[in-house]
């Protein structure tokens, strides 16, 4: 092939941006790329703020985000403008990233556009397809139509041939890891939390949650049992920033704000959130990227959902399923405060999600699909 591979990498929102930044790096060093970045901006200023920090300007931006926008538009918007892209472009292959809608819908399109597609972090599964919601199905779709899966662990690996997909696979590790080294090697300055006025005598404990399935009931019990540690504990401090969704907004802030040692925060951009992710003692979190970082950080994750489709920490030990459960939160978060032992097995254990050369492997396997050395 003696032209250069044009290669379209497709996201939309943050934790796909900090996935996929590192990977638009590393190929647009490479010249036998012609490296196209879109953006669908399903969120924008979240996306942006991670555009910035690894300096990648996207030649698309779609600029889909719209308040309290709903699957069905925000589907049908991506569809119809990544259409557009993908015709004037006609790149040799897209990527796209995990279980977005973004990602699911941009899949689709190539489909349609009869454009090859690889998924970076591809295999995971609940086998649940209603938890978590969309985005278990998004993922099936997305390994449905790809030619090259790439797979963060053996377990997704395995997760594909049990779903009759035979070809394509590579394990490669998860590019979240490249992200958070080159994130805390490269970005110093940037991963200050002075700011935040963190009490260094007291025990940090960082709580996220922001997914569909823990809105209204769910995370009212998160929150309760927010409420109910610091009262049990007066050595520990929780730190929350606090999406900006106005579904996590009025349940968080009338039931925290206030709260002795609660602290609500705006959403960090990634380099503090990293650091603060270091900083902390135990980190609560339905997030699924956090779940692949913190174990490299030493730092427990004590997971607030029924079900995870990244069960290799689990094994591993670094991380713990406990659901939006007030009395198992409560005593997984006071196991790990009273029993020294049972918090040194948990940050002690190997990270299962790689070495951080992620996005090297997969530059290889593409170039080798396409057939150049």
């Amino acid at each position: 092939m003696d032209k250069k591979i044009k290669i379209a990498l497709v996201f939309g929102t943050r934790p796909e941006a900090i996935k996929m930044c590192p990977l638009v790096k590393r190929l647009e060093q490479n010249p036998k790329f012609d490296v196209v970045t879109l953006v669908t901006a399903q969120h924008r200023n979240m996306l942006d703020s991670v555009l910035e920090l690894f300096d990648v300007t996207p030649k698309y931006d779609l600029d889909l985000m719209k308040p309290n926008q709903n699957l069905w538009n925000l589907s049908s918007e991506i569809l119809l403008k990544t259409k557009e892209v993908f015709e004037k472009e006609r790149p040799d292959l897209i990527l796209v990233h995990g279980d977005t809608t973004s990602a699911s819908m941009s899949a689709l399109s190539a489909f349609y556009s009869r454009i090859k597609i690889a998924h970076v972090e591809a295999g995971l599964r609940t086998f649940d397809k209603n938890y978590p919601f969309p985005e278990e199905i998004n993922r099936v779709i997305v390994d449905s139509v790809s030619d090259l899966m790439f797979c963060p662990t053996d377990k997704a690996v395995e997760n594909l041939n049990v779903s009759g997909i035979k070809t394509g696979i590579h394990k490669t590790g998860n590019t979240v890891i490249d992200a958070l080294f080159y994130t805390l090697k490269n970005n110093k300055d940037k991963a200050n939390i002075d700011f935040l006025n963190l009490n260094p005598d007291l025990k940090t404990i960082l709580l996220t949650s922001h997914r569909r399935e823990n809105f209204g009931e769910p995370l009212k019990n998160i929150c309760s049992a927010a409420v109910e540690l610091v009262k049990k504990y007066n050595d520990i401090e929780i730190v929350y920033p606090v999406h900006p969704n106005p579904n996590v907004q009025n349940t968080v802030l009338p039931m925290l704000k206030g709260i002795e040692r609660v602290k609500l925060i705006e959403p960090l951009d990634y380099a503090p959130f990293c650091a603060l992710m270091k900083k902390s003692h135990i980190i609560l979190t339905d997030s699924g990227g956090v779940q692949e970082e913190a174990p490299s950080l030493g730092v427990p994750v004590l997971v607030l959902r029924d079900e995870t489709e990244r069960p290799e920490a689990i094994e591993f030990g670094t991380v713990k399923l406990v659901g939006a459960h007030k009395d198992k939160i409560i005593q997984n978060v006071s196991l790990l405060l009273d029993n020294k032992e049972e918090y040194d097995k948990m940050s002690k254990s190997a990270n299962p999600y790689g070495d951080g050369k992620a996005c090297s492997y997969i530059e290889k396997i593409i170039l080798d699909y396409f057939g150049i050395a």
